[in-house]
């Protein structure tokens, strides 16, 4: 099913007026509001419903100084400040769920031998729904502030050891105040980054 253009005033407010944010209101996000977010999530098209992304959502002030900690310094008052910071990891064995999440084909077995291609297919899909994220939240009402300032390292050993789940990026999350923003930077005409074949 097809769907009408959004408004002006949705585009704005998903693309136009929005902005990464740096400095965030006391306004909490809760646990609420951070399911209805991923309920929008995870409805994003992945390659053969993969849906490799993980989050852990550093809520509890205990949470936020272990992530900031691993931030780099101009980042780490950012996730203090911040009601929640994502971190948006990616699952290098997502296909355990294909059978699951894509019944009607043996896709488990195109990626289980092939651990560089299944980890391929892990960062690329994570990522993008790492955007639907950034863009979900926005619909949603929410600022973001997404990051890669950080010990990837450290962020992997301190929040999924043990598991099969790597940090893509981080991006704060809440209602962001308008003291610490910048003039848009510019960004690239169509003629310098597309071309019509």
């Amino acid at each position: 099913m097809s769907g009408n253009p959004l408004s002006a005033d949705a585009l704005d407010q998903l693309f136009r007026d929005a902005r990464t944010y740096y400095s965030w209101s006391p306004d909490p996000v809760s646990e609420a509001d951070l399911r209805a977010l991923y309920d929008l999530v995870r409805l994003g098209p992945t390659a053969a419903n993969a849906s490799p992304a993980r989050f852990i959502f550093a809520h509890s002030d205990d949470a936020k100084a272990k992530l900031s900690a691993h931030a780099s310094a101009n980042n780490r008052a950012k996730i203090l400040a911040a009601p929640v910071t994502a971190i948006v990891g990616f699952d290098t064995k997502f296909y355990d769920h294909l059978p699951t999440l894509f019944p009607h084909a043996d896709a488990r077995s195109w990626f289980v031998n092939d651990p560089a291609g299944a980890r391929e297919t892990a960062f690329r899909n994570a990522s993008l729904q790492g955007a639907y994220f950034i863009i979900a939240a926005r619909a949603l009402g929410w600022d973001t502030g997404p990051m890669s300032g950080f010990d990837k390292a450290g962020v992997d050993a301190a929040f999924w050891t043990g598991t099969s789940t790597e940090t893509n990026f981080i991006c704060s999350l809440g209602k962001g105040t308008a003291e610490a923003l910048f003039p848009r930077l510019p960004r690239l005409a169509f003629e310098d980054a597309a071309r019509i074949l």
